[in-house]
């Protein structure tokens, strides 16, 4: 087990299953702020004697205690092997003044983000090239702010060894955990209540485990990021995501914009997602996962697993785009080897989306058991509706919302496997359950999906090449089950289907040739046998 290598020996409390052992200080490593002069009356600044207490406590490594008390501070250089640590009844308070804190980085080069993205000096708990730091609660980190604009409550850069733990951080106005190039890293059972920024951002880290952890922001939850702000590419890799709930008026779980460095190995699971509809009255979340690569980098082996969302606008969106910040000529990136399974949601918006660009397939994409109740509503012209390809512009769910289905669209992928997908629309809706458009090499299996409110198919497939739909099932009130389109789409093989439901199992476009639909002996076009 790796230790948070403090001066003395102490309680080790558990974490996560597989966790790292930490460790918090033994009274003699204690070194308590108000024997350094801090007050806790919540009026008085304490910035200089928190900050003396973290000082002496880095000359051996020891403990930063905050006992109990209103504790009035701006910015606090963390220091390597030290933790600070706020005790049950403490509140560590950020000043409302901006000359309380650091003025912003002066970076010397073009970082290609925004503030929020690459300056790590405001902010109220800040660090940098430090090694062993932990920030334990059970206390509270109170921004006490109103609006968004201000100093992040925790900010790290380039540090090594990282343990926050156990903390409650309100009313932040910027990122309210921000990591920057930072590797070796554990955020277990922190809650985030309204936060007016991002939730939790590793940006360019590694080794990340961010494990039963509530919150609650306005903008996105959990985001991973890989900009370059550090003035170079560092991939995010080795991250997991587990337990949590998440409450947010835009994505839950997020990979990307900011794609730069790329992302690998990135584990998503067992969380609940949800809008909170009374504290944000109108403003449902775009998206339960979105992932994304738009400014050239790599995406590859990326699982999410066991998630639950209520009233999240739409469940999933992978998106191939390019962007090209930082990039002297913009060239997309792969996204590849992607995994989803297990997904329940309720009260959908807008379908699920998979979107690569022309010549940039979304590759090895694999889509299990998935659930979805929509809200429906969607009108006839929208299951028509051409939709531009965007590849230049900002990627986000909400500049695709009027998709031609209800449940699932996909265009511009190869290697696709959809299986176990359940559908249905409380409301009347014209547009199909699933459309498919230039696809290649796609597995439809167990395909059940409620029928479109009219003459609509369940399954549209467009340009669809290389396909074998199986195990598929129709729904009473069926009228085309699936319906085959434009020139390109062929070797198109059906199997073990139950569609005697169907008025017309499948239908093409007029002018297709029979031969690129096949299920055994029959082609389309013959006539069904009987029983079916």
């Amino acid at each position: 087990m790796q230790r948070m290598p403090l001066a003395a020996a102490g309680l080790v409390i558990a974490g996560a299953p597989g966790a790292r052992a930490q460790t918090v200080p033994s009274e003699g490593a204690r070194f308590d702020v108000r024997g350094f002069g801090a007050k806790g009356d919540g009026t008085t600044k304490d910035t200089a004697a928190a900050q003396r207490a973290i000082d002496a406590a880095g000359t051996g490594g020891g403990c930063a205690y905050f006992p109990p008390g209103r504790y009035l501070c701006g910015t606090l250089h963390l220091r390597s092997h030290v933790t600070v640590q706020l005790e049950n009844g403490a509140t560590l308070l950020a000043a409302p003044e901006r000359a309380d804190f650091d003025a912003d980085e002066a970076l010397g080069y073009d970082p290609h983000a925004d503030k929020e993205t690459s300056d790590f000096n405001h902010a109220l708990l800040r660090g940098r090239d430090l090694t062993d730091v932990a920030i334990v609660g059970p206390g509270v980190i109170d921004m006490a702010r109103t609006k968004r604009g201000g100093p992040k409550p925790i900010a790290l850069k380039l540090c090594r060894s990282i343990l926050i733990r156990d903390l409650r951080i309100e009313n932040a106005p910027n990122y309210n955990i921000s990591l920057l190039g930072c590797d070796f890293v554990d955020i277990l059972g922190v809650t985030i209540r309204n936060g007016y920024c991002d939730g939790i951002d590793p940006d360019s880290c590694r080794q990340v485990r961010i494990a039963n952890c509530s919150v609650e922001s306005w903008d996105d939850a959990i985001v991973l990021k890989s900009s370059p702000a550090l003035g170079y590419l560092r991939a995010t890799e080795q991250v997991t995501v587990t337990g949590c709930i998440l409450s947010t008026t835009c994505n839950a779980l997020k990979l990307g914009t900011e794609s730069s460095g790329g992302f690998r190995d990135i584990l998503f699971q067992n969380c609940s997602l949800f809008s909170d509809t009374a504290r944000w009255p109108g403003r449902p979340a775009d998206c339960g996962v979105a992932i994304e690569t738009v400014d050239g980098a790599t995406v590859e082996r990326v699982v999410v697993s066991n998630l639950t969302m209520r009233d999240v606008s739409a469940p999933i969106f992978v998106r191939i785009g390019s962007r090209g910040r930082a990039q002297a000529t913009p060239s997309p990136g792969p996204l590849r080897e992607i995994s989803l399974g297990d997904i329940v949601a309720t009260g959908t918006r807008w379908a699920s989306a998979i979107m690569g660009i022309p010549g940039f397939p979304v590759r090895g994409l694999s889509l299990r058991n998935l659930r979805v109740a929509a809200n429906g509503g969607g009108k006839p012209e929208w299951a028509a509706r051409a939709i531009p390809e965007a590849v230049r512009e900002y990627p986000d769910i909400d500049r695709f919302v009027e998709l031609p289905a209800y449940g699932l669209y996909c265009r511009h992928a190869e290697g696709l496997l959809l299986d176990g997908l359940n559908f249905r629309h409380e409301t009347p809706e014209a547009r199909p359950a699933v459309v498919l458009e230039d696809v290649k090499e796609a597995d439809v299996r167990t395909l059940i999906a409620q029928p479109p409110t009219g003459p609509g198919p369940v399954l549209r497939l467009r340009d669809a090449r290389e396909v074998f739909i199986q195990g598929c099932r129709a729904r009473e009130g069926t009228g085309t089950w699936a319906r085959l389109e434009g020139s390109l789409t062929g070797q198109v093989h059906e199997a073990a289907n139950d569609l005697a439901r169907a008025g017309k199992p499948f239908e093409l476009e007029p002018g297709m040739a029979q031969t690129v639909l096949t299920s055994g002996q029959r082609q389309a076009g013959m006539s069904r046998p009987s029983g079916e």
